[in-house]
């Protein structure tokens, strides 16, 4: 069983910058591939980014790509996600959860945490 717990959201002005965590309670935290999920009001889950156990591969949608970076830190069961010149349309309740492989759907991943939210203001 797993646990995670996101912190670090909250309001923002367009093109401004946040950093969400995302502590682990696991045993054995590079077992799991670790990804963003978000979801705004009235529309569904989006994948957003992904990060293997290893931090050699590191995977983000379109969207995100160039302003948002994954990465964990294994010593610490934690990974982040840094949130660079956000834009109101990424606002949303953001998701860490975990998998036991590489994956792009809600339905790969395992565990999740209770989300955390983050609001931009235009």
């Amino acid at each position: 069983q797993v646990q995670l717990v996101e912190s670090g959201g909250g309001l923002v002005q367009a093109g401004g910058s946040l950093r969400l965590s995302c502590a682990a309670s696991a045993r054995s935290f590079t077992n799991y591939y670790m990804g963003w999920f978000r979801q705004a009001p009235g529309k569904e889950c989006e994948y957003v980014a992904q990060i293997d156990w290893s931090r050699a591969y590191t995977y983000y949608a379109d969207s995100v790509k160039g302003r948002f970076t994954i990465s964990r830190d294994n010593a610490k069961n934690t990974v982040y996600l840094q949130m660079n010149s956000l834009k109101p349309e990424d606002t949303a309740v953001y998701y860490c959860a975990a998998a036991y492989g590489f994956g792009l759907r809600e339905k790969d991943y395992n565990y999740w945490g209770q989300g955390t939210q983050v609001t931009v203001s235009s």
